[in-house]
C-alpha cells in the first residue's frame, strides 16, 4: 500500500489545487515522499482550507516552489517503484481524486487503482471485532470516527498545527500498523503504547 495524504486549496479536485503531498510505502516505510508545490494557475482557494493548511493565498502561488504538475510527476515516479500501488489513508478517496485530477491537468497517465484501503473503515471494523460500539455523531447520525478519535484509539498524539501532507501520512501509516499487526511501524511513534495491549 501507498499511504498518502494531500493538502489542497479546497475540496473540489477540478477547481482546487494540491499544495503538498506526503506518502509512505507501507511495505518499506523507509521509502518516503514529500513535496510542497504551488497551485496551478487559476486554482481557487477556500479560506477554510488555508486555515487548515497554514498557507496564505500569496504563498499558494509561490513560483519558487515546484508546480503542481511537477509535484505529481515526481510523486508518480516515486510511487512507480512500490510493489503495491493501492492507495490508503484517512478518507483517502479525497486524496486519490486530487492525485488523479492533478495528473489529468499535467497530461500524465497514472494508473492508480480505485480500490482503496480507508483508515476509517478499518478502525470501525477493529472496534466491532473487539465488541465495541463505534461512535455516532448524534446531530448528523453518522460515524464520528475522525482523525482525533483515531489517534486516541491507536495511542498516538494528534497531528497538531497546520496540516502538512507528510505529517498526515506518518500518523496514518502508524495507525494502520497498530490496527493490522498490533505493533508500531515508525520510530517516531515507538514511545507510545498501544492501548489494547
Amino acid at each position: 500500500m501507498i499511504i498518502v495524504d494531500v493538502e489542497t486549496t479546497g475540496i473540489v479536485p477540478e477547481k482546487h489545487s494540491i499544495l503538498s503531498i506526503g506518502a509512505i510505502d507501507f511495505n518499506d516505510p523507509t521509502r518516503r515522499f514529500e513535496i510542497e508545490c504551488s497551485a496551478f494557475a487559476g486554482a481557487e482557494c477556500e479560506d477554510e482550507a488555508m486555515a487548515i493548511t497554514g498557507f496564505t493565498k500569496e504563498s499558494v502561488f509561490d513560483a519558487s516552489k515546484p508546480s503542481e504538475s511537477e509535484a505529481i510527476a515526481k510523486f508518480w515516479e516515486w510511487a512507480g517503484e512500490a510493489k503495491d500501488h493501492t492507495i490508503a489513508g484517512q478518507n483517502c478517496y479525497f486524496d486519490l481524486e486530487f492525485l488523479l485530477a492533478a495528473a489529468h491537468r499535467a497530461h500524465i497517465d497514472i494508473s492508480l487503482p480505485k480500490r482503496i484501503v480507508d483508515l476509517h473503515s478499518v478502525i470501525w471494523a477493529h472496534m466491532i471485532v473487539k465488541g465495541e460500539v463505534p461512535p455516532i455523531d448524534p446531530a448528523h447520525k453518522r460515524s464520528n470516527i475522525n482523525s482525533d478519535f483515531i489517534c486516541k484509539y491507536v495511542g498516538i498524539p494528534n497531528e497538531n498545527g497546520p496540516h502538512v501532507g507528510m505529517h498526515g501520512a506518518l500518523w496514518e501509516a502508524e495507525a494502520f500498523s497498530r490496527i493490522f499487526y498490533s505493533k508500531p511501524l515508525l520510530p517516531e511513534f515507538n514511545e507510545y503504547k498501544i492501548p489494547w495491549l
